[in-house]
């Protein structure tokens, strides 16, 4: 594979603002902290709250995007939660009420890594091949909180590639009014950007309790329903703090975002990865479901997956303690080409690939004996050393496009071809 020289690194000065909660006690914090709060602002003089608002405004308004706007916004989430009547009040301070209970928050300060990449759903203008791309990318920031962000660019025929500038302002994808009357936290919950907001400045955060640990390892990938229908699938680990559960998130447009538990003994796993279409009229996926080996999963339903057969298992040194895989399958003339990683000694990661059946996936026709992709010199140091990884691949005529996550930190880009690949691999019997 050809390493390319461009980098994507942690950023601590992109911040959004955020509800700041007094707790995690719902989207207002505790009710009797709030309401307080709320209390101690209504009692300042018209003075102290001009002088307040006049500071919050200096210190925050050129750093965010609509900051008076958002601040309007979270004061009617906190009058709604705490059912007073602000009529009274003055514009300003509900606004100076708002900027209580919000906060900068530093999304990618710690990290940014695992990335995954599919055709951007809209291709007009496209030309000489070039093949217009959206990237999500895990961002780590304070608290170790994982969130997933996008960037938008333009792949070439010939492996080059370009990403579209990102502004200086970013902002939070919001929650539909629907997820007020979810029930337990098993429910699909909707998020949308704003509509001035484009997808390389907006983030989505962990909304349940579930997702309260973070949002990881997004695999995306375009599914065809037929006919050119097509949908935008991603399969991510929801983790609380405690546990992990697989989940979808399921899109049409990338503006408005459908997330949802995937049920059944395989959901409790992760790194699972969706076939881009169904193969013998079922959905199929690739996942790790004992920690070692990887696994074909079949089912009938997209949200509903059970224990599949075992596909592969270790093989050579550079694998031996696990595999999974890197993304999902890629359709090419020759099968599905599907990215994998292996765990070594000194738990190395490395990328490895396989070549699977085209209409019978359970059968592996090769797979490479050696890593296609190896943390050396540079990219070993890291968060967590000696890892490359990735969450899926583009593939541009015949070349393919990889971003990969360096040692948990940082993104690098490579490139290589369909026939290099298959040339690494050695048929299976």
């Amino acid at each position: 594979m050809r390493v390319l020289d461009q980098r994507l690194h942690a950023d601590p000065s992109r911040v959004v603002l955020r509800p700041f909660h007094l707790g995690w006690q719902g989207p207002g914090g505790h009710g009797a902290r709030a309401a307080k709060l709320v209390a101690d602002v209504v009692a300042l003089s018209e003075d102290e709250a001009a002088e307040e608002y006049t500071r919050v405004l200096h210190d925050f308004e050129e750093r965010h995007w609509q900051t008076e706007q958002l601040f309007e916004e979270r004061y009617a989430e906190i009058e709604t939660m705490l059912d007073f009547d602000g009529s009274s009040l003055s514009e300003r301070r509900k606004r100076l009420i708002g900027a209580y209970f919000c906060h900068e928050y530093t999304y990618a300060a710690a990290a940014l890594m695992n990335p995954s990449i599919v055709q951007h759903p809209d291709q007009s203008g496209m030309g000489e091949g070039a093949v217009r791309f959206v990237m999500s990318l895990r961002a780590v920031g304070e608290g170790h909180i994982s969130s997933i962000v996008f960037r938008e660019g333009i792949a070439l025929p010939d492996g080059q590639f370009e990403l579209w500038p990102q502004s200086h302002f970013a902002t939070a994808m919001q929650a539909d009014d629907s997820m007020a009357a979810c029930i337990g936290d098993d429910c699909p919950v909707t998020v949308h950007r704003h509509a001035e907001s484009t997808l390389s400045n907006s983030v989505i955060f962990p909304i349940t309790e579930q997702q309260r640990g973070g949002l990881e390892d997004l695999r995306l990938v375009r599914f065809d329903h037929g006919g050119g229908n097509y949908e935008w699938v991603g399969t991510y680990t929801a983790y609380s703090g405690a546990s992990i559960r697989s989940e979808l998130m399921l899109t049409r447009d990338f503006r408005r975002f459908v997330l949802e538990p995937i049920k059944g003994k395989a959901g409790r796993n992760k790194g699972m990865a969706l076939f881009p279409q169904k193969i013998g009229g079922q959905f199929c996926m690739v996942g790790r479901q004992d920690g070692k080996n990887l696994f074909l999963l079949r089912s009938d339903r997209l949200d509903c997956w059970d224990d599949g057969t075992l596909l592969m298992e270790p093989k050579y040194p550079w694998e031996f303690v696990q595999i999974g895989n890197c993304g999902s399958p890629i359709l090419t003339e020759h099968g599905w080409l599907l990215f994998t990683h292996g765990v070594g000694a000194m738990r190395k990661y490395a990328l490895g690939c396989a070549l699977l059946d085209r209409d019978d996936p359970s059968r592996v026709i090769a797979r490479s004996a050696k890593p296609i992709l190896t943390a050396i010199d540079a990219d070993r140091f890291g968060y967590v050393p000696n890892v490359v990884y990735t969450c899926g691949a583009l593939l541009v005529g015949e070349q393919l496009l990889v971003p990969y996550g360096i040692s948990d930190s940082a993104v690098g880009f490579a490139t290589t071809s369909v026939a290099d690949l298959l040339a690494m691999m050695v048929d299976c019997p």
